[in-house]
């Protein structure tokens, strides 16, 4: 039997003029400099921030390379012995650093169920509120709080809900026996979620304000024509319109789900015990800081890194199956 191969003879583009080239390439520099002129204001005010954020966020990561050796800060960077993955043994079998995580996974699912949503319901009820009075106050109102350190916020809390708190004032002169909320490890998930939640709803919901505003508001009128209540008008419009907003948020939420409040723990470590407020921010912060093992925190801290990468790069994947943009997408 014979086979014929029949293939479509491929014709070679012809080569490109030189002088064609050289003009397209000064075309694109023509039109470079003239988007840099354009620009050069803004360039120049972004400027300092580009420098800031590669100061302290890009240069440390070359610190890294101390999770590969046995570091010690008090002889030069490079007469540390290499010891390669030696660190990282060390954290994987350690039962204090996968309790560290158990309880940092616990905070962020409890936190990314009752914590994510609420920003979202304030914004459809400040949208809702018609007189721009209320809203101007209810906005302060909610607001405030985020501008607070979290001294003082845990120092609040403590005053309501401490020992010698209002909450037990109240309860001995009643006749009923006192509890200090501050210090029980058993209730230290939703002290921290209810600490969350007042500082930092409210600034939340500037987000997705802005999307919310960006509704036509005769997608609303038309509805209502057609005889949509509020709820359907919410489950049909604005909640599609906020869907992009929330996926994006989500997906950076996620990616930054190892982090949950390195300041706020540390506060209220010592209170509770290292059970429940031991988290891989201050796990690290102990094991570097306080004990003086710089490469095994390092080797801790570069662990949590590469997952968390791991999270946004999943869950953006996942947002594109979905058909959003997520937080990238390819051109």
């Amino acid at each position: 039997m014979t086979v014929l191969d029949e293939r479509r003879p491929t014709t070679a583009a012809p080569p490109a003029d030189p002088a064609t080239l050289k003009a397209a390439t000064a075309k694109k520099r023509k039109k470079r400099r003239a988007l840099f002129k354009r620009d050069r204001t803004l360039l120049i005010m972004v400027l300092p921030a580009l420098l800031l954020t590669a100061l302290f966020a890009y240069v440390p990561i070359v610190g890294n390379a101390i999770a590969f050796q046995d570091y010690s800060p008090y002889v030069g960077a490079f007469e540390n012995p290499w010891v390669g993955f030696a660190n990282f043994e060390r954290v994987l079998a350690d039962e204090a650093f996968w309790s560290a995580v158990r309880n940092t996974l616990t905070i962020t699912a409890f936190q990314l169920v009752f914590f994510f949503p609420v920003p979202i319901m304030l914004a459809i009820l400040l949208q809702g509120l018609l007189s721009p009075r209320v809203r101007s106050l209810f906005q302060s109102i909610v607001y405030l709080p985020h501008f607070l350190s979290w001294v003082i916020v845990i120092s609040i809390f403590q005053q309501i809900l401490g020992g010698a708190g209002l909450l037990n004032q109240f309860l001995r002169d009643n006749g009923i026996e006192a509890v200090n909320l501050m210090t029980q490890p058993d209730t230290f998930l939703v002290l921290v979620t209810s600490q969350a939640l007042w500082k930092d709803a409210g600034w939340g919901i500037i987000v997705f304000l802005a999307a919310l505003s960006a509704i036509d508001p005769s997608q609303y009128e038309a509805a209502a024509m057609d005889g949509a209540g509020r709820l359907k008008r919410m489950w049909h419009i604005t909640l599609p319109a906020l869907r992009p907003i929330i996926i994006l948020l989500l997906i950076l939420r996620l990616g930054d789900s190892l982090t949950v409040g390195f300041e706020q723990l540390l506060l209220q470590r010592d209170a509770v015990g290292a059970g429940a407020a031991e988290v891989l921010d201050t796990f690290v912060y102990y094991s570097g800081i306080q004990n003086g093992d710089w490469s095994y925190a390092a080797a801790a801290g570069l662990i949590k890194g590469v997952i968390s990468v791991i999270l946004v790069l999943g869950a953006n994947k996942l947002a594109h199956l979905f058909g959003e943009a997520g937080v990238y997408q390819k051109s």
